[in-house]
């Protein structure tokens, strides 16, 4: 079975553009590399990826896209053939893309109306080992998805994509890899969008760095800091202007990709957060509402 292989982007559109745009490069730690009059992109120093996320103008609030990488040429041809058989409904077949970085990939819609897209070949951009207390992002870490039908939407993506469930929580959050990293992926129910994008920061101590530089911008955390069972990872919440939700993390478990047999963790506060230091939760975080993009191909 062909498998995506790491998290590129997150597209989103947005009516307040600046306000965002302010908040990726001063205060959250990422890179502008390119912007038109539309569209602005931004890396994050610690990955290749040339952008992480790209945000554009638009009255209507929405997840354009959400884009992950195949290995090679014959792999994106593999996961079409098999999101095809999937049943995903297709936006557009593999081709040689004109979006920023160009490669050659395919667009399609999820079970839920989410539009994603794997590539392969995309230009690479400029990266950097980053040093303990710069406390910015290394990459995006993982993306944590709402539906209303989560087992199936679990099991469709193991089917379509290739990612394999590393736990569960309860039986209302699977936690899913695509490579050897715990998980890059997320399913919780309810309505389909989007719940948070996480973000690697090289040490707990540089989340706690970032933690104080987002105080100090009046940038409120919703959530944390605490440390999560399924993962092992350290966690901290935040909201941007658009009240999209992000996350800084640390330390996420690396497992035996071939042989992780998942763990179904019983929901606890202790579960939740083992330190018990978090403030904050889930319910302080917006309440999830299905993503006005759903079933309408993003701009290119």
């Amino acid at each position: 079975m062909a498998r995506v292989s790491e998290v590129r982007y997150v597209g989103y559109a947005v009516p307040d553009l600046e306000a965002e745009r302010r908040f990726y490069a001063d205060v959250w730690g990422l890179t502008e590399v390119e912007a038109d009059d539309r569209m602005v992109y931004f890396a994050a120093a610690g990955t290749p990826e040339k952008y992480v996320v790209r945000l554009r103008r638009d009255a209507v609030q929405r997840i354009d896209v959400i884009a992950w990488a195949a290995e090679t040429r014959a792999d994106v041809d593999a996961l079409f053939a098999q999101v095809n058989d999937a049943g995903g409904k297709i936006i557009t077949e593999p081709h040689e893309q004109t979006t920023l970085g160009g490669g050659y990939g395919f667009r399609f819609f999820d079970p839920d109306g989410h539009t994603l897209e794997v590539s392969a070949e995309v230009e690479r951009g400029e990266s950097r080992d980053l040093k303990r207390g710069e406390a910015i992002p290394v990459k995006i870490s993982h993306i944590v998805m709402h539906s209303p039908d989560h087992r199936a939407t679990v099991a469709w993506y193991e089917k379509a994509l290739g990612f394999r469930v590393s736990d569960w929580l309860g039986d209302f959050m699977c936690f899913m890899r695509c490579n050897a990293w715990h998980h890059r992926l997320a399913f919780l129910p309810g309505p389909p969008c989007l719940n948070h994008v996480a973000y690697d920061v090289l040490t707990i101590d540089d989340m706690m760095k970032g933690i104080a530089r987002l105080k100090k911008n009046d940038v409120d955390i919703k959530w944390g800091p605490g440390r999560h069972t399924a993962g092992n990872n350290t966690f901290s919440y935040f909201t941007t202007p658009a009240m999209n939700v992000v996350e800084y993390t640390s330390e996420l478990e690396e497992v035996d990709d071939d042989h992780h047999q998942h763990t179904v963790h019983v929901p606890s506060p202790d579960t939740m957060d083992q330190w018990g230091t978090g403030v904050g939760g889930p319910q302080t975080m917006p309440k999830p509402a299905p993503d006005a993009g759903l079933w309408t191909p993003a701009a290119a």
